[in-house]
């Protein structure tokens, strides 16, 4: 008997990105008009839309119903199931997927990423790895829950607008960001948002990041790691390769790094200009 795994698309993995990989949507309403994450509405159009539209876009979890018609797809191909989800911190997604699994026919184990975008991605690469070497899907979901904690996710902003139009900050707090021109560095700790410090500039802000890999214990390479831009151009995510090339060198000696694209879920609170990293530490 095979594994399937199922993961949601706050991990911002686009449906076909891997074989066999289910990917299921959150929904992303800008006012009436509701689409799918990744399915009808792509990163490069969500971002268009966020920054043409007045009203930031809502997003809602995965509902039972699309976790049980994943979970019987899987007892009719005769596969068992490890689904995969975003921060139960975060979103009712996860419930969701407990919920199905409570009545599904085939077994199902679901596990809690405590993370999501890059964070929630490494953890089902990783999954998939397990998938390839023959494991069961008790197996694989002990193994994602052992190391789970040991996946670092640091993120820099390069606005506080999209934090104050989604009421995480004041008027007052952004608009001396934006004049200091103050760059956030957040992370994902026990499956919540977490501020690790505040830096002047963007070069600043990308030498922080390369000090919360270090203080970390740096990266275990022979794991999935990922980074990701938010918006239209990855041209501050390149900037920060080219700053820390020495951390990155070890494990890409010929600099090609597995770049990704944030999507809906993270990006309508960060706003287009941010980067993040994910990786295991060492």
């Amino acid at each position: 008997m095979s594994v399937r795994i199922v993961t949601d698309s706050a991990s911002d993995i686009l449906p076909g990105e891997y074989p066999g990989l289910v990917v299921l949507p959150l929904s992303v309403s800008f006012g009436e008009d509701v689409y799918s994450d990744g399915v009808d509405l792509t990163h490069r159009r969500f971002y268009e839309l966020l920054v043409e539209e007045e009203e930031l876009p809502k997003t809602g979890q995965v509902n039972p119903y699309a976790f049980s018609q994943a979970f019987e797809e899987a007892y009719a191909a005769g596969d068992e199931v490890v689904c995969i989800t975003l921060s139960s911190k975060l979103s009712g997604t996860n419930q969701s997927a407990l919920t199905a699994a409570a009545g599904a026919k085939v077994v199902v184990r679901v596990v809690d990423s405590l993370n999501v975008c890059v964070g929630e991605r490494v953890l089902v690469e990783y999954a998939l790895r397990l998938v390839s070497e023959g494991r069961s899907a008790v197996e694989i979901a002990d193994e994602l829950v052992a190391v789970r904690e040991q996946v670092s996710v640091v993120a820099l902003l390069d606005t506080l607008e999209y934090l104050r139009r989604g009421g995480r900050i004041g008027a007052a707090a952004a608009g001396v960001g934006a004049l200091l021109s103050i760059k956030p560095v957040i992370s994902i700790d026990g499956g919540a948002v977490k501020i690790l410090g505040k830096a002047r500039g963007s070069k600043n802000g990308r030498n922080l990041l390369s000090e919360q890999v270090e203080k970390a214990g740096g990266i275990d390479f022979g794991m999935p790691v990922a980074l990701a831009y938010a918006g239209l151009t990855d041209t501050l995510l390149r900037k920060y390769i080219d700053d820390s090339r020495a951390i990155w060198a070890p494990g890409f000696p010929d600099g090609r790094l597995p770049v990704h694209t944030v999507g809906a879920t993270i990006g309508t609170h960060v706003g287009p200009g941010a980067i993040a990293l994910a990786f295991f530490r060492a």
